[in-house]
């Protein structure tokens, strides 16, 4: 490989079966790394592009117009220093010749050595052309790296047939390393590469031959019965699955899509059916029995309900496919079965029974039972309704009986159903279906851009619960520190916030953490932390109003006057981004931000209101007449919660404003007249900061 040229490069490691929840990750970094680390080298020419594969066996990438030889590159190196590399005279020394002969240059003329720098710092630099790395040497060096690189979740040692011992994710078999048509000599765990693999391990025999880099997915798929993209055979999942659909809806999360493309090489989806008895068991018990045991798609009608056939995606591909199908449906049966015989057996005890058992169950070794918890959301849920004017005995029940089905033998088998079962357990006892529904609804959002509770009650109990997490976890000194958040305080503090916001509740947030906090009554572990929470809480806010498109001044204009209660906070920020689009807006915000400064200077005097008979120049006089004949008009905004008019009704002001700092000296020499004109300014900076601090508007 002496003459440079271009040609794609293929790199496969053939393995055992890979752990299908790591395939796309091992898959991605692989390609990756090969790829991004031979561009480094520079070995490849142009734009980088390459081809990532993946299947349960192999992990390999294919990468255009990789260089057999590297250019050469033009190198500048530091000799030595002028005072050790010459003489008194000027003359080379011993420790100059033998520094070039290290270098590889020792017959190079000193005369050509370029001399820079000044004084101490003066040296000898040696420039030449050094030859590229060829495509053998950086291949090897570069996959050493990948594959020390890849996020493997559990290494596996194993011996090779020679003896010697290996470690990776599973045992490798074989290798290609193909440039072109030509094998490029490089190993991995002892496997010399070549240009031989091996196709679906039953539709497929012997080793099969890639004759050119370029070859590789199309010779895989026609005669290894493979389809070797991770993304391609994803699509042809999907695309199989909705074709035996028909009319009804595949019900298919994203991570079961992902496990079961890691399990087949060449998917086949086939049809199964169940007896239409289990369909009296709730269906999300059934579709998640199917999805966790056995990676199977169930199937709903257009209103979203179960229906008794399902869909598997195999990996073998046949014209008579029944004992597949049979044996599907002969080992799902059991699974349905114990749902239904779980689902029988829970609805034989009530919640409301289940609750005292609650006791027995450690919620905190520090904040005592799950029971005691039922009973402090009880008492937290009812003065919420309490403050929003909700019924206060739903709540209660709603969060009396939020948690008693962590007790069931459905949720004790499918963690996942609580709440969800809750909902069921609930509504067969005759509680009302608002104190039904809140046992699920109660803990959502369970994340980023989930739904929002739907009842009052599951709203309050909703609150409740997280209001409770975040003040018992806080308190005992478990607050999230760096990226560590065991008990997802983070994520309760964004779903309370969600709640305030979004569904504009009157509710304050420091009287509800305090109200929280008067529940943990008696238990000396719990810290009063209100404030540090509130802190908290404020930063989620501030990261989560950016997400929804706010600018980060208008984000803080608003939150700058510490508001406790946020259900006009958008109301505000949008009265905000209107109000800066005036002319008047960044006038007024440059003067509200003086005025904020010559106050601060000013703390500590008495404020005793304007007196009229101390305003003496006519700028004052001007500012103070205007000023009394805006201010009813922002109250009475105000008042409405017509944020917008009210920051509208302050424009008038500017030409005023600009003409009280032009003419008038706020610091006089007069104790009586200073006094009056930071009560004048402590007037106009309150109206001009009633919706928001404008000053922080200012550029």
């Amino acid at each position: 490989m002496t003459q440079a040229h271009q040609a794609t490069l293929l790199v496969e490691l053939l393995t055992e079966e890979l752990p299908p929840k790591a395939l796309a990750r091992l898959g991605d970094a692989f390609a990756e790394g090969i790829a991004q680390r031979l561009a480094a080298r520079d070995l490849i020419e142009g734009d980088l592009s390459f081809e990532r594969f993946a299947t349960p066996r192999r992990l390999a990438v294919t990468i255009k117009n990789v260089r057999s030889v590297a250019p050469e590159k033009q190198v500048r190196e530091k000799v030595l220093p002028v005072s050790v590399a010459l003489d008194a005279n000027g003359q080379p020394t011993a420790p100059l010749a033998k520094k070039l002969a290290a270098l590889g240059f020792p017959d190079f003329p000193v005369g050509d050595l370029e001399r820079a720098g000044e004084g101490k710092n003066e040296a000898l630099y040696l420039s030449y052309s050094a030859p590229g790395a060829t495509l053998a040497d950086g291949l090897q060096a570069v996959l050493d790296e990948a594959l020390a690189k890849l996020p493997i979740p559990k290494v596996m040692k194993y011996q090779r047939p020679d003896g010697s011992d290996v470690q990776f994710v599973r045992p490798v078999h074989r290798l290609i390393a193909l440039h072109g048509e030509q094998i490029v000599p490089v190993s991995a765990f002892g496997v010399d590469a070549g240009d031989t693999t091996r196709g679906h391990r039953f539709l497929s025999e012997g080793l099969i031959a890639i004759t050119h880099a370029d070859d590789y997915a199309h010779t895989l798929q026609h005669k290894g019965r493979v389809i070797a993209s991770y993304s391609e055979r994803l699509d042809a999942i999907q695309a199989q699955l909705a074709e035996l659909a028909g009319d009804d809806k595949v019900v298919m999360p994203q991570a079961l899509l992902d496990e079961v493309n890691s399990l087949v090489e060449w998917p086949v989806v086939y049809e199964c059916k169940f007896e239409d008895e289990f369909l009296q068991v709730p269906q999300e018990c059934l579709i998640l029995t199917m999805q966790t045991n056995q990676k199977y798609f169930a199937l709903t009608d257009d209103q979203g309900r179960l229906r008794s056939r399902f869909l598997i995606v195999s990996n073998i591909e046949t014209a008579t496919p029944v004992e597949i199908v049979e044996g599907n449906e002969r080992v799902v049966r059991p699974r349905l079965a114990d749902a239904k015989f779980f689902f029988e057996q829970d609805k034989k005890k009530t919640l409301a029974d289940r609750v005292p058992l609650l006791a027995n169950v450690v919620y905190h070794n520090k904040l005592g039972s799950t029971l005691q918890r039922v009973e402090r959301l009880e008492a937290i849920a009812g003065a919420i309704a309490g403050m929003c004017g909700a019924d206060v005995a739903l709540a209660q029940r709603g969060a009396r009986l939020a948690k008693a089905d962590l007790l069931t033998d459905m949720v004790g088998e499918f963690p996942e159903l609580q709440g969800t079962m809750g909902t069921y357990y609930a509504r067969h006892d005759g509680e009302a279906e608002e104190v039904a529904v809140a046992c699920s609804e109660h803990y959502q959002p369970r994340f980023s851009g989930d739904e929002l509770p739907g009842t009052p009650t599951g709203t309050i109990v909703a609150l409740a619960d997280k209001l409770e997490t975040l003040v018992g976890i806080w308190g005992i000194g478990l607050a999230p520190t760096g990226e560590k958040d065991p008990f997802a305080l983070r994520r309760h503090s964004l779903g309370v916030l969600r709640i305030l916001v979004e569904k504009q509740l009157p509710l304050d947030l420091v009287e509800l953490l305090r109200t929280t906090y008067a529940q943990f009554a008696g238990i000396e572990a719990v810290a009063e932390s209100t404030q540090a929470i509130y802190e908290f809480c404020m930063d989620r806010l501030r990261g989560q109003l950016r997400e929804r498109g706010y600018a980060a001044q208008e984000v803080d204009a608003v939150l700058a006057l510490n508001p406790t209660r946020f259900d006009d906070v958008v109301a505000r920020l949008d009265a905000v981004r209107e109000f800066a689009a005036l002319n008047e807006a960044a006038s007024l915000a440059a003067a509200n931000k003086r005025i904020s400064n010559i106050l601060k200077k000013s703390e500590g005097a008495e404020d005793g209101g304007v007196q009229t008979t101390l305003l003496v120049e006519n700028a004052e006089k001007a500012l103070y007449a205007q000023l009394e004949q805006v201010a009813p008009r922002v109250e009475s905004q105000l008042a409405a919660r017509e944020y917008t008019g009210a920051l509208t009704a302050l424009a008038a002001l500017r030409e005023t404003v600009d003409t009280f700092f032009n003419d008038v000296m706020v610091n006089a020499e007069d104790p009586a007249l200073r006094a009056n004109r930071l009560a004048l300014l402590k007037a106009l900076h309150r109206q001009m900061n009633s919706v928001a601090d404008i000053s922080r508007l200012a550029a």
